[in-house]
């Protein structure tokens, strides 16, 4: 009040909207307390994101890019008739010059108009996020496995090396907006993730 020259309900109507927006805590018997920080749930990230975020350059290699029609899987994954037109867009994803995993992604024709007839981003998810479809949540599937020769000739390594394989379906609200799979180079990648509430 004495600091800045405002009245005492100006004061308490201000920490009451700080206690509301979790920045204070009000303990009985007390008094009231900058809150500890709380941990948030993780933003959605695709590739290029984690990578930045652990520091390192991102590039890719766009080995095919073309309208496809919805197999019985994708339709399914994606939540639209089979035979719906959709886009496939198959990359290499390489960081610091060197190549880490091959990636399948699919998405619904009808949701990205013109994806197909402009020049490709770098990101898919700035891409989504452009047009007003980041993903706010999605389903992995993560399992070990061995390369084949398609996997093995893109990744520079030896057929039945083992791979760790991601399936993702990425939600913006209740529309899937992509289903992917990425088969990473284990020597070359670590997943992570974290789960609960930090102390």
């Amino acid at each position: 009040m004495h600091r800045f020259g405002v009245a005492r309900m100006t004061v308490r109507q201000a920490m009451d909207a700080l206690v509301v927006e979790g920045l204070l805590e009000r303990v009985p018997g007390r008094g009231t307390f900058v809150a500890r920080p709380r941990r948030t749930h993780s933003a959605v990230s695709g590739f290029s994101d984690d990578m930045r975020r652990r520091g390192l350059s991102v590039e890719s290699a766009t080995l095919l890019a073309r309208r496809e029609q919805a197999g019985p899987g994708v339709a399914r994954a994606l939540n639209i008739p089979e035979g719906d037109n959709v886009v496939h867009w198959r990359r290499l994803r390489n960081t610091e010059g060197h190549v880490v995993c091959l990636q399948d992604v699919y998405l619904v024709e009808l949701m990205m108009p013109g994806f197909l007839g402009s020049a490709l981003p770098s990101s898919l998810y700035d891409e989504l996020a452009a047009r007003g479809l980041r993903p706010t949540w999605v389903e992995d599937a993560v399992s070990a496995d061995t390369a084949t020769m398609d996997e093995a000739k893109h990744l520079d390594i030896v057929v039945g090396a083992p791979v760790l394989r991601q399936q993702r379906r990425a939600f913006a609200g209740d529309r899937v907006v992509e289903v992917s799979r990425t088969t990473y180079r284990p020597d070359r990648y670590t997943f992570r993730m974290q789960l609960g509430e930090q102390a």
